[in-house]
């Protein structure tokens, strides 16, 4: 409060109380003004020199608190880590199996039998479903039937010819007459191979009723129950029955961009390692509550041309599923190389600083005043941040207390070492930002 306020407030209390207490005491009020103002004088004094030592206190205290005159601020400063990296680039990919059939009916019929249990492992040739054989038996016999009735016919039709040839060198038949006998033998040979295709024919669809597994693997559910007529043939409205899908080895298919891809390729020739494409790659895969890429297997496949519509690259792998560890239509993450083995300069993200459009570090100057340098970041590695550019093993980092840091201000060094976190899984793994 100014001191005239100050004033100004006592002198108002004290004109109260005079005004108060004057006629009271049989005193009056012209009495009371005089007792007043020499009172109101000895308290302005009182308050002036009350108000003064406030006023000098004030100045002390602000001059102690002078910036001029205070130590520079401690931070915390570090080298950067060098540590020889590889890194790696992720995707996500989907398995699928590297064989996979649809169980279809090929002839048509009620299914009488189903030999095998839902989910369960089947190996290739073991009786999976049974059709009521019954129309196709009668179907067999009457095709051997008709073929025994055409060789029949061709033995008389040779005998004719037989007997013929004698009597036409007397020329007791005509020429004619011979050659009807010898086409009545072709035509009756003809008819003999026309009744075995049938014979083969119902005997192949006789065996259709036993429907075995195409392939080794892991089988679906059964789809259609015994007592159902299921429909055959071969114009796309025959019965699906079940599904099997093999399960060791197993691809994974993942999408690669156009710089990627380019990348690989440059890498593969750069190395000499691998065919064109990285193709024979090393990969590593985990499932979702994994860490480190346990799983390895290898690129086996590029496709030849990219999507339009994505501008990516199909790729796949093959890996090992001996456990049957994955399932076809599952998600993973994978990764693959994505740069020769060189020497890094890590930092930890908290000694990088940000604004608009840059990423920044104070690195310690001349006279302990902090210098900004622009970077450029790389991958996290087991903790830390790959700098590309900005800096150096050599020099020193402000790692905490950036926000005590002025333009052209010295500071106080407090020397730290850096360590290299102990994450989980191989150390030399290197994730994409």
């Amino acid at each position: 409060m100014r001191p005239r306020y100050v004033v100004l407030v006592l002198a108002l209390a004290l004109a109260a109380a005079v005004v108060a207490l004057g006629p009271g005491k049989g005193r009056s009020i012209e009495a009371g003004f005089r007792e007043l103002a020499s009172l109101t004088s000895s308290a302005l004094s009182d308050a002036t020199t009350r108000v003064r030592a406030a006023l000098a206190g004030s100045s002390v205290a602000s001059k102690a608190a002078d910036p001029a005159d205070a130590r520079p601020p401690e931070v915390t400063v570090s080298q950067p880590v060098s540590k020889n990296i590889t890194e790696w680039d992720e995707y996500t990919g989907r398995f699928d199996a590297v064989q996979a059939v649809d169980v279809r009916a090929r002839v048509s019929g009620y299914l009488t039998k189903v030999n095998f249990t839902d989910g369960q492992e089947v190996k290739a040739g073991d009786l999976l479903f049974e059709i009521d054989p019954r129309p196709f038996e009668r179907a067999l016999e009457q095709a051997k039937a008709e073929l025994n009735q055409a060789k029949v016919r061709v033995s008389n039709a040779s005998l004719d010819v037989a007997r013929g040839r004698p009597l036409l060198k007397n020329d007791y038949i005509s020429q004619k007459t011979f050659d009807d006998r010898e086409n009545i033998v072709r035509e009756g040979q003809a008819a003999v191979k026309v009744a075995e295709a049938r014979v083969k024919t119902a005997e192949l669809d006789l065996s259709f009723c036993r429907i075995t597994a195409p392939i080794s693997g892991r089988i679906s559910r059964t789809l259609v129950t015994p007592g159902n007529y299921v429909s055959g043939g071969t114009n796309g409205a025959n019965t699906v029955l079940t599904t099997i899908v093999t399960q060791d080895p197993i691809y994974i298919y993942f999408d690669v961009s156009e710089n990627n891809a380019l990348k690989y390729t440059r890498l593969s020739e750069a190395t000499g390692k691998g065919a064109p494409g990285m193709l024979g790659a090393a990969v590593g895969v985990e499932l979702p509550d994994e860490d480190g890429f346990p799983h390895k297997g290898r690129l086996d496949f590029l496709d030849n041309r990219l999507d339009r519509g994505t501008g990516t690259l199909r790729a796949r792998a093959v890996i090992s599923n001996k456990e049957a560890l994955f399932s076809p239509g599952m998600f993973a993450r994978l990764r693959l190389q994505g740069s020769p083995e060189y020497a890094a300069v890590l930092l930890p993200d908290e000694a990088i600083g940000t604004d608009q459009a840059n990423r920044f570090v104070y690195v310690l100057g001349p006279d302990n005043v902090p210098v900004r340098r622009l970077v450029e970041l790389g991958p996290l590695v087991d903790g830390l941040r790959v700098i590309r550019n900005g800096i150096s093993a050599d020099d020193r980092v402000i790692i905490r207390g950036q926000q005590r840091v002025h333009p052209g201000q010295k500071i106080t060094p407090k020397h730290i070492p850096l360590k290299v976190s102990d994450a989980k899984g191989d150390t030399s793994s290197v994730k994409k930002p």
